[in-house]
């Protein structure tokens, strides 16, 4: 099965475990797209029809029926535009809401007995990865979820190894003693972590995490950074920048001094990002590492 048929079954599963397709929507003796129309002339509007054809993607000619048939039951009404009164509103009448109501109440009932069947982790990954597709077909209405920069909680090493090994091994081609390298890097940082010392950030929006960065005691004067990552659909937003100055930050109020990082020649964004930072590439050198050809570079600024 390739990826169109994977979409194509995917979206037969949806329509049926929805009922989309029935005749009748939620038993109201309405179509779903009728239904449809209802929900968006009540949440916004007054709408101009031909805008809200577009809105939902529909042909104007079933959707000037649609209208005609909401306007013999007296659920809509025209309005003039203030703006050109060639153009006229379109929108719900307090009966044309009282039909809406019990729709509105028995959809969220549904969605909800959905909901109650999957345990607190699946209810997660559903709301997740609708997100997701939401986000991949660049859906103007999905919020931004609230950016936030929190301390390793269960399941996040596991997360930094697992995403570290996956895009450096895709990025880079780095093979498995990389993703070794990483996991012994959380795993000595949680055993013998000084709070006052040392600190990780995970960056989230929602249930997704975006990057991580660490800084580490290298010396009681010198801080080292190490592990930062950001995701791939995380990057060019200023995000990077954000948490190299949280580390920093941190470093400062600590009593470091100076700070450390070694990275590759091969990451040339993030290379950038740390002269723009103020550190300096103090040392380059050729190596052999992970399976590839790789220079090794060394970078600082003072605190």
């Amino acid at each position: 099965m390739d990826e169109i048929d994977e979409i194509r079954e995917f979206n037969r599963f949806y329509t049926r475990e929805l009922g989309l397709l029935a005749r009748s929507s939620l038993g109201s003796g309405l179509g779903t797209g009728e239904v449809r129309v209802l929900y968006e002339l009540q949440h916004g509007g007054p709408w101009v029809a031909r805008d809200l054809a577009q809105r939902l993607a529909l042909d104007e000619g079933y959707l000037s029926r649609v209208l005609k048939g909401f306007e013999r039951r007296g659920w809509i009404e025209r309005r003039p535009d203030a703006g050109d009164a060639r153009r006229r509103g379109i929108a719900l009448t307090p009966a044309g809401a009282a039909a809406m109501a019990p729709l509105e109440d028995a959809t969220r009932a549904e969605i909800a007995a959905r909901l109650e069947r999957l345990d607190p982790d699946a209810r997660a990954g559903l709301l997740a990865g609708a997100a997701a597709v939401r986000r991949a077909f660049g859906d103007p209405d999905l919020p931004e979820p609230p950016l936030r920069f929190t301390d390793l909680a269960p399941g996040d090493a596991g997360w930094i190894i697992s995403r570290h090994g996956a895009l450096y091994a895709r990025d880079e081609g780095y093979d498995q003693t990389f993703e070794a390298l990483v996991a012994g890097i959380v795993a000595d940082f949680i055993r013998t972590r000084d709070p006052d010392r040392g600190r990780a950030w995970i960056a989230r929006a929602g249930q997704d995490r975006l990057g991580c960065i660490f800084c580490v005691r290298e010396t009681d004067e010198v801080a080292q950074l190490r592990l930062f990552l950001l995701e791939p659909a995380a990057r060019g937003r200023g995000l990077g920048r954000r948490m190299l100055d949280l580390c920093l930050g941190f470093a400062r109020e600590a009593g470091y001094r100076r700070m450390v990082l070694w990275t590759h020649e091969s990451h040339r964004a993030a290379c950038a990002l740390y002269a723009a930072a103020g550190f300096s590439m103090t040392g380059e050198t050729p190596a052999v590492a992970f399976g590839q050809a790789v220079v090794d570079q060394t970078w600082e600024r003072d605190l």
